[in-house]
């Protein structure tokens, strides 16, 4: 097992938020890691000026080694939809591989993907042809939450594993 993330340790990943600003919505949110060693990722989606979505990200300090073949991710929600999403290189313009989870509402839930089941997209459209995402070629780690769920949300993230 390979601890990509873990926010009870003070060395944690560097997290971001880009939310639909970046083509004119109105959708806000923000990450902060909390004191009892979780993150939390909250905020609200609004559909205004053809936005929806909220999303928050982090560049791997290290490479992932190609052994690992799934993610495993603990989170607890408010009972929407969420993606969880990997990156292989550091620019905007770029392939982003996606598995969408449920949360339950209040209640803690692992989640674990295999890579070769990620879905490749780009700026919200599936691609065709594109190859699987190799461990090795993980640039980026990231959550989403898009789909027209206007609204308020919260999800909180324990950890991000690899596993072999």
């Amino acid at each position: 097992m390979l601890h990509i993330e873990e926010f009870d340790k003070e060395a944690h990943l560097d997290w971001i938020v880009v939310n639909d600003g970046v083509m004119g919505g109105v959708s806000r949110s923000r990450i902060e890691v909390l004191d009892d060693g979780t993150a939390r990722f909250s905020g609200t989606i609004s559909l205004e000026n053809n936005g929806g979505f909220a999303s928050t990200r982090a560049a791997l300090e290290q490479p992932i080694p190609a052994a690992v073949s799934k993610i495993a991710i603990r989170t607890k929600g408010d009972g929407k939809r969420y993606s969880f999403r990997i990156r292989t290189s550091g620019s905007f313009s770029r392939v982003s591989y996606k598995m969408d989870f449920d949360t339950q509402k209040g209640e803690w839930t692992t989640h674990a993907f295999d890579l070769a089941d990620f879905i490749p997209t780009f700026r919200g459209r599936t691609l065709e042809g594109v190859p699987p995402v190799g461990a090795a070629g993980i640039r980026e780690v990231g959550f989403l939450i898009a789909d027209k769920q206007e609204g308020g949300f919260v999800l909180f993230v324990d950890w991000i594993r690899g596993l072999k």
